[in-house]
C-alpha cells in the first residue's frame, strides 16, 4: 500500500507556480492525482501539465494571504471535483526585516501568508473532509529548518518565529484531530536550502546579512524535486503510521 492509493483524488497545493510548489504539483500527476495549483499566477501553474502524466491538474488563481481569496478557491474545488482529499500548504514568504525597525506591512504579511492563510487552508480542507466523511485525508505543511532553530542572523528572527508557529500549529492539528476521533494525518516537510528559493531584497539588508546570502553560493543546495519526494513518502505510508516531521538538509550542509 503506497501513494497509489491516492490516485483519482484530489490534492490542492498553494504556491503552486514555481518552486517546490511546482515540484510537487508534478509529482503528485505523475502519481496520477488530480491536482489543484493554487496561486497568484494561475497561468504559471497551467504550465505544469505534463501530457503523459496519468494526473489531470487545474490551476485556480487564489491568494493566501487574503481569506476571501482562499475560500473562493474552496468552494471551486467543492463544487467542480467534490472537495479537497490532500492540502499541501507550500505558500509562504521570508523577506529580511528588523524587529526594531521592520515595517509593520512586512511582518503582516509574513504572518498573513506564512502563519493566518495556512491555517485558514487547513481548517477549510480539515472541515470539508469531516463533512464528507473523508477518513484517509492528508494535511501537509512546507515548513523549514528555520522553524527548528533560533534565528541565525539579524533581520529573519519574524520569518523563524512564523515557522516556528507552523511548527506548533501541526502538533495542535494532530491532537484536535486526535480528539475528534478523525484518522486524517498531519505532518511537515522542512527543508534546508533549496535551490529554487528566492532570497530576501538585499537592498535593505545591512551588510551583514548580505555577506551571510553571498556564502550560499558556495553552499550545497537542495534541489525543488527532493522536497516533493519527501511528500510522496509521507503520503506513501501504511495508514497506521504518521510521518510527523521531515528534516531535510543538503549534504555538507555548513550551519
Amino acid at each position: 500500500m503506497g501513494i497509489e492509493k491516492y490516485k483519482g483524488r484530489v490534492a490542492l497545493v498553494t504556491g503552486a507556480s514555481a518552486g517546490i510548489g511546482a515540484a510537487i504539483v508534478q509529482v503528485l500527476l505523475k502519481h496520477g492525482l488530480t491536482v489543484v495549483g493554487m496561486a497568484r499566477r494561475a497561468e504559471k501553474v497551467k504550465e505544469l501539465a505534463l501530457k503523459d502524466a496519468p494526473g489531470k491538474l487545474h490551476a485556480i488563481a487564489g491568494d493566501v494571504s487574503d481569506e476571501a481569496s482562499i475560500l473562493a478557491a474552496f468552494k471551486w474545488v467543492k463544487d467542480n471535483l467534490g472537495g479537497v482529499d490532500i492540502l499541501v500548504n507550500n505558500a509562504g514568504v521570508f523577506p529580511f526585516t528588523s524587529l526594531t525597525e521592520g515595517k509593520t506591512e512586512t511582518w503582516k504579511r509574513i504572518l498573513d501568508l506564512n502563519v493566518l492563510g495556512l491555517s485558514i487552508c487547513t481548517r477549510e480542507a480539515v472541515q470539508d473532509m469531516l463533512r464528507r466523511g473523508v477518513d484517509d485525508g492528508f494535511i501537509i505543511h512546507i515548513n523549514s529548518t528555520a522553524g527548528h532553530t533560533p534565528p541565525n542572523i539579524d533581520g529573519m528572527a519574524m520569518y523563524f518565529a512564523s515557522k516556528h508557529t507552523v511548527k506548533v500549529l501541526l502538533e495542535g492539528l494532530r491532537k484536535d484531530l486526535v480528539a475528534k476521533g478523525s484518522k486524517i494525518r498531519v505532518g511537515e516537510i522542512s527543508p534546508g536550502p533549496v535551490r529554487s528559493q528566492g532570497l530576501p531584497n538585499m537592498a535593505a539588508a545591512p551588510p551583514e546579512l548580505r555577506e551571510f546570502f553571498a556564502k550560499l553560493n558556495n553552499t550545497p543546495f537542495l534541489e525543488t524535486e527532493d522536497i516533493a519526494e519527501a511528500v510522496v513518502y509521507m503520503l506513501s505510508q501504511h495508514p497506521r503510521v504518521q510521518v510527523h516531521d521531515i528534516i531535510v538538509m543538503p549534504t555538507g550542509q555548513p550551519f
